[in-house]
This record gives structure tokens, C-alpha cells and sequence, in this order.
């Protein structure tokens, strides 16, 4: 679990990183660093939920795409 909760936390710090060479990428960290202060949860959490988020929204629309 550490070793995965590592590897998350050391992606999310490339993409930040690579963000001052990408201002669309900029500015949507910068969004979801604010969203983050609003919800009283961290940058990394925000992250995740949002990832989780598109995650679970594209395998229910593939799975729905199946089922038609």
C-alpha cells in the first residue's frame, strides 16, 4: 500500500513539475489546488478523487455502450 501510495504521490509531483512548461496543465492544477482548499482535504486527495471519478464515469459508459 505505501509502495503504490508512493508511486501516486511521485506522479502527481512529476505532473506539477512538468506544469511550468504546460499552462493549460497549470491552470488546471491550480484549479484543483483551490477546489482542494474548499473541501478541507489535500492536493493529492483531490487528485485521486478526480482520477477516480473519470475512472469509474468511463467504465459506465463503456459497460452502457455494451449493454445497447
Amino acid at each position: 500500500m505505501l509502495e503504490s501510495h508512493a508511486f501516486f504521490s511521485k506522479m502527481v509531483d512529476e505532473l506539477v513539475e512538468f506544469s511550468e512548461y504546460d499552462p493549460e496543465l497549470s491552470d488546471g492544477i491550480k484549479w484543483l489546488d483551490a477546489q482542494a482548499q474548499k473541501k478541507g482535504i489535500s492536493f493529492y486527495d483531490m487528485v485521486f478523487e478526480v482520477l477516480y471519478k473519470h475512472d469509474v464515469n468511463s467504465k459506465a459508459k463503456e459497460w452502457l455502450s455494451t449493454r445497447n
